[in-house]
């Protein structure tokens, strides 16, 4: 590690633009080799989208004094390689991210078992803790978007950079700098592993959970709709019915999100509703009596 930090410095020497790799450099703890791919992992999909309807505007305004051109033109590869995002980053980067963690996780805890671990991972990369980490770390302030588009769909913007910023540096320096990056920079100063363990994060298991163990039927049931500042982004509305009745709703920009906040509902409600949970017990009761009937 040290003869390579050493080498990356000398290199840094012939860097014509210093400042982003010493950017980079703050965040990671080490000099990213490929810059390219971590502009790459800050870009927001909607730039593509601008990008592409600014292409649209410009044909058809080409189209009016020249016809026959256009319809001969055909797009460039140069066009067509400006509409890239950082999709694809986030898709790898979540699946390294995963299994580092994974680990991580299996050498702290070595007595804990599968389901523990499970839950406690979930915890950790889930939206809202990738959501904070990358403003901890300060990539919200690097991230490239359009706003215009990007306003009612923004609570995943952040947490799916760092998905892609992760699996940056995967491609970029290989799988022990990525662990290097997250058990230094990360874990280290910004996620306490016992503590968050201690915390109920999901709330659709500890709700599933809950009916299993008295034996209540229950189902999530969905529908899609749009955001209400944004008509263009979709949106999940669901519902939780337990015994037939209806116990909590929530939205979000997921199905799981939106099953995530129904069952949270759910569960506050049962705790704090007594009318609600008798409704619920007599609902059972009188479909047992039912079933000893026929």
């Amino acid at each position: 590690m040290v003869i390579s930090d050493l080498f990356d410095r000398i290199r840094l020497l012939f860097v014509t633009e210093k400042k982003p790799f010493l950017r980079l450099k703050s965040i990671l703890g080490f000099y990213p080799h490929n810059i390219r791919l971590y502009r790459l992992a800050l870009m927001h999909k909607s730039v593509a989208y601008y990008e592409r309807e600014k292409e649209k505007e410009e044909r058809q305004g080409r189209s009016k004094t020249c016809k026959v051109e256009q319809t001969k033109r055909k797009p460039s590869h140069d066009a067509l390689s400006n509409h890239v995002n950082n999709e694809r980053l986030e898709f790898l980067g979540d699946a390294v991210l995963g299994a580092i963690v994974a680990d991580i996780l299996y050498k702290h805890y070595g007595t804990k078992q599968e389901g523990f671990l499970t839950n406690l991972r979930s915890k950790i990369v889930c939206r809202n803790s990738l959501n904070r980490l990358a403003v901890d770390l300060g990539l919200d302030k690097l991230i490239q978007h359009t706003g215009a588009v990007t306003t009612g769909h923004n609570s995943f913007m952040n947490g799916n950079a760092f998905e892609a910023f992760f699996g940056a540096i995967y491609l970029d320096r290989g799988y022990n700098y990525c662990y290097r990056f997250l058990e230094e920079k990360v874990f280290k100063h910004y996620i306490d592993i016992d503590n968050i363990a201690k915390q109920e994060g999901n709330f659709k298991s500890a709700l599933i959970e809950w009916c299993q163990k008295h034996q209540y039927q229950f189902a999530f049931q969905q529908k899609e709709t749009r955001d209400r500042r944004n008509h263009n982004t979709p949106m999940f509305h669901s519902s939780v019915l337990i015994e037939g009745i209806s116990c909590g709703t929530g939205d979000g920009y997921s199905k799981k999100e939106s099953d995530q906040n129904a069952a949270k509902q759910a569960l506050k409600r049962i705790k704090r509703e007594k009318e609600l949970l008798n409704g619920i017990r007599n609902a059972a009761q009188q479909k047992k009596n039912q079933a000893t009937q026929e």
